[in-house]
């Protein structure tokens, strides 16, 4: 697996988004202003698009938020979504980032649990799929 970051929304991130969250869970409102602003990354497998996150800096000193993360259905289980959020606390270490807030699908809060991330807060229903609040300090 090779992990590539870019300043910008590139279109392999954009093809990963829409398989997953609109064509596959039915999102609408997937693309918003934070893709502007956002560093993102793209997980490559044999020049294949299967991963993708962004993460930008809060209003907090130290805190960042990472969203929009999304492994494709063939490549999910088998440990590609640590190396990719792995990755993503680098970046946000070498920026000189304290912690990770993400917003979880409440069915993805496993995952982010065994990854080091705690909940907080209540459930929020965002285009009616439950989330919840998950922080790190990195």
């Amino acid at each position: 697996m090779e992990i590539k970051r870019f300043d910008s929304l590139h279109p392999h991130a954009m093809a990963v988004r829409n398989t997953v969250f609109v064509e596959e869970q039915g999102f609408v409102d997937e693309f918003d202003d934070t893709d502007k602003i956002a560093l993102h990354l793209v997980m490559y497998h044999g020049g294949t698009p299967v991963g993708v996150c962004r993460v930008f800096r809060d209003r907090e000193e130290g805190a960042w938020l990472l969203g929009r993360f999304a492994v494709m259905k063939a490549y999910r289980g088998k440990g590609n979504g640590s190396l990719l959020l792995a990755a993503a606390e680098a970046c946000v270490r070498e920026a000189g980032g304290k912690s990770i807030t993400l917003h979880a699908q409440c069915r993805a809060a496993p995952f982010y649990q065994k990854n080091g991330y705690v909940p907080f807060g209540e459930i929020e229903y965002e285009q009616d799929c439950p989330h919840i609040a998950m922080r790190k300090e990195v």
